[in-house]
């Protein structure tokens, strides 16, 4: 039955594609650039689109099919979004299971159009494999900046072959992205080296910071799974709460995308057992925040982020 209806979810998503195809709206970005001569990329997430603009500048239309505070986890393409891809002449998207509800809609795409995974700019081996995870790599790359970085690197490269009129000033772009990268990943290394080493631990909703542990050497845990499509139990509760009072962890986190009653339950239950552990604040972890703020971009989002983990547990 399972099967049957996910089959039938995805013939009635072609369905809307293929009505979404029919339409023709005008003053659309992906109308503006074609009319400007100009590439017209769609990334699923900010933080993709963040980096796709820093490597084509203003020599290609970046559109993001996420926002600020979305889960893409559990994000559903809606009939604009349709829209959106069907006008676009490269589509990025993150890979590794992240998009997991768009899956079937970006594999059809690829039938027609240009569509890439970033993570695949990733050797395998560097990859994280968590072990309730074992058929799926973890998706939150970018946590690693070195990761991103490589990630970076790879989109340059293949878009600088897409768009060769414009290969130089990718690469021009993306050489002094680079070194802004390298500059962010020995800042983080250092904020989190100044965290005393026996309360360097996060705790968050979801496990998105495994990537953050590994490169800063920061303890993680996340009270859901890799995936916010997996659900946490009492059990879950009690466990991490049981943790979180023999390591004496000063400050838990929430996340901007992951709804807060998750952690509440924890800081509830630690207070029952006479631990009063704090709120540190709410991290980014799958979306940057709103593009007026600081951490509208990648780079805003990891010192936003660093600093309230560092502020709250040192």
């Amino acid at each position: 039955m399972k099967l049957a209806y996910k089959r039938l979810s995805s013939v009635l998503t072609l369905a809307l594609l293929l009505l979404a195809a029919g339409c023709n709206p005008k003053d659309t970005n992906g109308a503006k650039a074609h009319q400007q001569g100009k590439q017209y990329i769609v990334t699923t997430t900010g933080i993709l689109a963040d980096a796709v603009a820093n490597i084509v500048g203003d020599a290609a239309v970046v559109d993001a099919l996420m926002g600020p505070g979305v889960d893409p986890h559990l994000y559903k393409a809606a009939l604009g979004d349709l829209q959106t891809l069907r006008e676009a002449d490269v589509i990025i998207y993150n890979g590794l299971h992240l998009e997991g509800k768009m899956g079937e809609v970006l594999e059809k795409l690829a039938r027609q159009k240009t569509v890439w995974a970033a993570a695949e700019g990733i050797p395998e081996s560097l990859l994280r494999t968590p072990p309730e995870f074992k058929d799926s790599h973890d998706p939150h790359i970018w946590f690693d900046v070195q990761l991103w970085r490589q990630v970076t690197e790879h989109l340059s490269q293949k878009l600088k072959k897409l768009d060769s009129a414009n290969a130089q000033k990718y690469e021009q772009n993306t050489r002094r992205y680079l070194a802004q990268l390298d500059s962010l990943d020995q800042w983080t290394e250092k904020e989190i080296a100044a965290i005393p080493v026996q309360q360097r631990i996060l705790i968050t909703a979801h496990d998105a910071f495994g990537y953050f542990g590994d490169a800063y050497k920061i303890e993680v845990r996340g009270l859901q799974g890799i995936s916010t499509v997996s659900e946490f139990g009492l059990q879950d509760v009690s466990s991490l709460v049981n943790f979180i009072v023999d390591r004496k962890v000063k400050a838990i986190f929430v996340e901007t995308s992951v709804s807060q009653k998750s952690i509440e339950a924890v800081l509830a239950g630690c207070r029952q057992k006479g631990h009063a552990v704090k709120l540190g604040g709410t991290l980014y972890s799958d979306a940057l925040g709103s593009p007026e703020s600081a951490a509208g971009t990648y780079i805003g989002m990891v010192k936003a982020n660093v600093q309230k983990i560092s502020k709250a547990l040192r």
